[in-house]
């Protein structure tokens, strides 16, 4: 395990909801936001949204409708407008091109990285185990990404145990999640993204979340 950085790593493959739209400029470079819908075994579908640059754009075009592969990873920013969630959480794509028709859907992701915060140990109203957990992964450049995971059952219970400053490597999904919330006498619909972990493995050496080389 490298002691400066931590991985970030996932492959996406699913259908494009819309055309790509402008989110921001950063170093020079343009990013557009595109939207992807990836189906789950169970029948539920996750939308999640991508981070393209117009370099990438122009060298593979992305149409909405048309199948899509990209490999990327999970970023986190905080988002001080005041409007929607406060943490906000994208996949910044590293490489992408067109999937074939047949081509499954895929949403696969691994992090290594450092436990932030005491995980919370829960019960759902049906009686599922569930563990909330924040992993610090850090950049290459000096920054970390803090990313809201999720386990259930067993794997819940033995995260219940861990401890911050614990070095986590999870593999799992990029998924989103609907909910309604209260403002006042209304419900507005909101979407959530988190990480659901399959598994989780407790490192022995430390992540350094935060440290730069």
């Amino acid at each position: 395990m490298n002691a400066y950085w931590n991985e970030n790593a996932g492959r996406f493959v699913g259908r494009v909801l819309s055309e790509p739209v402008f989110s921001h400029e950063n170093h020079g470079e343009d990013y557009f936001r595109v939207m992807l819908r990836i189906d789950r075994l169970s029948g539920a579908e996750d939308t999640l949204p991508l981070l393209v640059s117009r370099t990438q754009l122009e060298q593979s075009p992305v149409f909405a409708g048309e199948r899509l592969a990209a490999e990327g990873e999970v970023r986190s920013f905080n988002n001080r407008s005041g409007v929607g969630s406060r943490l906000v959480l994208t996949v910044f794509v590293r490489a992408l091109c067109a999937a074939e028709e047949d081509e499954p859907d895929c949403n696969q992701l691994t992090l290594q990285g450092t436990l932030c915060r005491v995980p919370v140990y829960r019960r759902t109203p049906l009686g599922r185990e569930i563990s909330d957990l924040t992993l610090a992964v850090n950049r290459r450049y000096g920054r970390a990404d803090y990313l809201p995971c999720i386990c259930w059952g067993a794997v819940a219970r033995a995260c219940a145990e861990l401890n911050v400053g614990d070095a986590l490597r999870l593999e799992g999904r990029f998924q989103s999640r609907g909910y309604l919330k209260k403002l006042g006498e209304q419900s507005i619909s909101r979407v959530a993204y988190e990480v659901s972990a399959m598994s989780v493995e407790r490192l022995e050496e430390p992540a350094f979340a935060g440290q730069t080389k």
